[in-house]
């Protein structure tokens, strides 16, 4: 009889022991073959190092980034992805006018559609992204269609820096 309770405390010792490994091993494959879970966009003050917004991203998604040229004066939309690499790859631009500061030919296709001029097949990467924040220029950031942020509510004033970085799933 005694032989069966050791035999029975022995199984469930081996058992626990095999669904502890088998939950490390998971936690480690889901770390080691879905990288993208690691990865958040930052954007923080470029003098203090504040973080004002974190968001996890995955690679490949699509950054959107909205703004009012300060000149003159047009909705100005800019269009990235995440690579391999971690950079901001900008894709495509649309604006509604030409004006000054606004190129000519960034990207290797350019088309109208519905009074928009889009730019796309740009292509230049970015390892972050600079501005000096105001709350009127800044319409709004999103992360494959879902809504992040705008200027009005960054600190207005600031130069702040946008980045794609790896996050440490354990804290800082």
């Amino acid at each position: 009889m005694q032989y069966q309770k050791i035999r029975q405390i022995w199984r469930f010792c081996a058992m626990s022991v095999a669904f502890t490994f088998l939950a490390f091993a998971m936690l480690i494959s889901v770390s080691c073959f879905s990288p993208g879970l690691l990865y958040t966009l930052r954007i923080y003050d470029w003098k203090t190092g504040e973080v004002y917004v974190e968001y996890p991203v995955l690679q490949s998604d699509e950054i959107y980034f909205g703004w009012i040229h300060s000149l003159e004066k047009i909705p100005w939309n800019e269009y990235y992805h995440i690579d391999e690499d971690l950079n901001l790859v900008l894709d495509t631009v649309s604006f509604t006018a030409f004006g000054a500061g606004i190129p000519h030919d960034p990207g290797n296709n350019c088309h109208i559609k519905d009074g928009v001029i889009y730019m796309t097949e740009i292509n230049q990467k970015f390892t972050e992204l600079n501005w000096m924040n105001s709350p009127d220029s800044v319409q709004e950031i999103r992360v494959s269609g879902e809504f992040v942020t705008c200027g009005s509510d960054l600190p207005h004033h600031r130069r702040l820096i946008l980045s794609v970085e790896w996050r440490n799933p354990y804290g800082k």
